[in-house]
Parts: structure tokens; sequence; C-alpha cells
């Protein structure tokens, strides 16, 4: 690697507040506001809007998507009514 082309490389907390949530970990960046850790230094602390703890599809509140409603919609618009091939078409481009 080539000195003095790569960004400073440290320590810095992310936080996540609407789940009350932050780890300690290294990264590049960095920020001008800075947050006292658990083992009584001060580190740069990057506020992030989702995370593990608030994500829906870790937290288990994820919504199902109904996938086979969008499929009757679909051959409904292009009026196909499924694979067997009515309407003139029979999946060989017949």
């Amino acid at each position: 690697m080539k000195p003095g082309i790569h960004p400073a490389y440290g320590p810095v907390v992310y936080r996540d507040k609407s789940a009350d949530f932050a780890f300690l970990t290294r990264s590049t960046r960095t920020s001008e506001q800075t947050i006292q850790w658990e083992d009584g230094n001060t580190y740069p602390v990057i506020d992030v809007e989702i995370s593990a703890r608030s994500h829906p599809f870790y937290t288990g509140t994820a919504r199902v998507v109904d996938s086979a409603g969008r499929v009757e919609r679909f051959e409904r618009r292009y009026g196909r009514s499924g694979r067997d091939g009515q309407n003139g078409r029979d999946g060989a481009g017949r």
C-alpha cells in the first residue's frame, strides 16, 4: 500500500437513537460530535436512522407482501389465465 493516500482508520461510535442502541467499532468516518463511552474514553459519534435493532426485517415487524395477488392482477391485466398457453401463446412463441 502506498503511504499517505488512505484515510485515517480509528475508533468511532455508531448510535441509533430510535432504538437506544450504540456500538463501538473502527471506521474511516469521523464526526465533530463526541460521546464518552463505557470505557471512559471519548470517541466521535455518528448517528444513524436505522440499525439492526430498529430495522423491521430484524425486529420481526416486517409486512408480508401478497405476491400471489400481484401475479393474479398481472394475469387479469394482460389477459393471460395461467401457464396453459391460452390466448394464442403456448410458451413456444406460436
